[in-house]
């Protein structure tokens, strides 16, 4: 009988081998970082790489034609209140937003000459509302760009778009995968790190998205990085906590030793005002620098563009003009203005 107990101890200690080790690999990859792919050994030759030309600054892909052969039209008589009224009209259809519709149309007739050229006019009024254009300016250190909005605003996109721009640079980029609610999050931005020639950090679904952020920072500092760019979620249902969840990644990401140099709003230009009702949760969250119109190639109007700088006061920094990987373009104030007030 002695054999029959010993090799029943041998199967429980087997079985509590077993164990262990499954519940070790568990814990293992709750916490684990991925880095994809490795970073190279050699981070310089990538950084002072020679940049392809680059991709020219933009106003937007806005279909449709542009306002100029209208206000010609509506001005051709002279200036009356119907004309006035007539143009807050034009400017509503185009997406502007009643309460900026309402301010131009005021002070365009203020400023507007007896008998001068409304497109004129019009022209320097859109360029005093968005003001000068703000470029993407990275220094020496590691830089860190927080990128924010709803699902479905395109926000995986762009930043696959920046980060392959910002290689394209020379410069070496990570992406930080912190949306780890959403399901196949992690997966997409995976792609598009591939794309990008970016690596990725990453945890496992469902990991806290501050503990992504910080040990992002903490890997890109060990590994020369120029640039990480965190993604972050996006689910409005739950509107307070995701709002404190930002808070806590911009704060985590401070912990680490690094600071935010520029928050991203990602915004669909096809949503018209409600896309702007849905920024105002971000805004009200997180210190926002720009905003990034992506879909202009849609069904959008370009008078979203002057509805985001007047009602939630947060300039244009870029557009998405296309569905290629290069096709995010630095927004132009001058460019746009012409496109809106083109006669075609």
């Amino acid at each position: 009988m002695w054999f029959v107990l010993v090799f029943a101890l041998l199967a429980v200690l087997l079985v509590m081998a077993g164990t262990m080790r499954i519940v070790r690999r568990r814990r293992a990859g709750l916490g684990h970082t991925r880095v994809y792919p490795a970073a190279p050994e050699h981070p310089a030759p990538q950084r002072h790489a020679e940049a392809p030309p680059e991709a020219g600054p933009s106003g937007g892909a806005f279909h449709g034609g542009g306002l100029g052969s209208t206000l010609k039209g509506l001005f051709h008589g002279g200036a009356t209140e119907t004309t006035w009224h007539e143009l807050e009209e034009l400017l509503l259809r185009a997406d502007v937003g009643p309460k900026a519709a309402s301010d131009m149309v005021h002070r365009v007739r203020a400023d507007h000459p007896t008998g001068g050229d409304v497109i004129d006019t019009v022209r320097a009024e859109i360029l005093s509302i968005l003001g000068p254009d703000r470029p993407l300016t990275l220094d020496g250190r590691l830089s860190v760009i927080l990128v924010v909005g709803v699902n479905g605003s395109g926000k995986t996109t762009t930043i696959g778009k920046l980060a392959k721009r910002l290689v394209s640079e020379g410069r070496i980029v990570s992406v930080a995968a912190a949306d780890t609610f959403r399901a196949a999050a992690g997966e997409q931005l995976e792609i598009w790190a591939r794309v990008a020639g970016a690596q990725l950090i990453a945890q496992d679904r469902g990991a806290d998205p501050g503990a992504v952020a910080f040990d992002a920072v903490k890997a890109s500092e060990a590994r020369g990085v120029d640039v990480l760019i965190v993604d972050t979620a996006g689910r409005l249902h739950t509107k307070q906590p995701l709002m404190d969840e930002l808070s806590k990644i911009e704060r985590v990401i401070k912990k680490a030793g690094a600071a935010v140099d520029e928050t991203f709003l990602v915004l669909d230009a096809q949503t018209g005002q409600n896309g702007i009702a849905q920024a105002r949760a971000f805004t009200d969250a997180v210190t926002i620098t720009g905003v990034v119109l992506t879909k202009t190639d849609g069904s959008a109007k370009g008078g979203i563009v002057l509805a985001v700088r007047e009602e939630l006061g947060v300039p244009v920094r870029f557009v998405g003009v296309g569905e290629r990987p290069d096709d995010l373009r630095p927004f132009d104030a001058g460019v746009f203005a012409d496109r809106l007030l083109s006669s075609g």
